[in-house]
This record gives C-alpha cells, sequence and structure tokens, in this order.
C-alpha cells in the first residue's frame, strides 16, 4: 500500500539500514518492528539507531 505522506516521511526519517523498503512509510515500519518486539530507528539517536539494536530493552536504557 502507498504511503501519500511518504515524502515527508522520508524527510524525517533517520532509518540508516541500507534497502529497506518501509522507509517513508510509517504504518509499515511501526506495524514490522513491533512484531519483532523492538521500536523503529526514529525512537531512537543516531549512535543507536546506527548499531541496530531497536529492541525495547536499548530503549528503556536511555532513559534509565
Amino acid at each position: 500500500m502507498d504511503c501519500v505522506q511518504q515524502s515527508k516521511n522520508l524527510a524525517r526519517c533517520n532509518c540508516s539500514y541500507p534497502g529497506c523498503s518501509k522507509k517513508g512509510n510509517c504504518c509499515e515500519c511501526l506495524h514490522y518492528h513491533l512484531s519483532m518486539q523492538e521500536l523503529p530507528a526514529c525512537c531512537f539517536p543516531p549512535e543507536i539507531e546506527a548499531t541496530y539494536d531497536r529492541s525495547f530493552q536499548r530503549f528503556a536504557r536511555l532513559y534509565a
């Protein structure tokens, strides 16, 4: 399904994963990551996002 906000979303997407098919489609991205018990890249600062550890545990450590 195409996202009507994709261009706008791409400008804010900090996902550094090469070839990600969900870039700019926040609904698909969120659905995918939540199903994997993760959060999407936009929930993390760049230095943490680059590690690809997007687990709930890593997110919680940001604010512990």
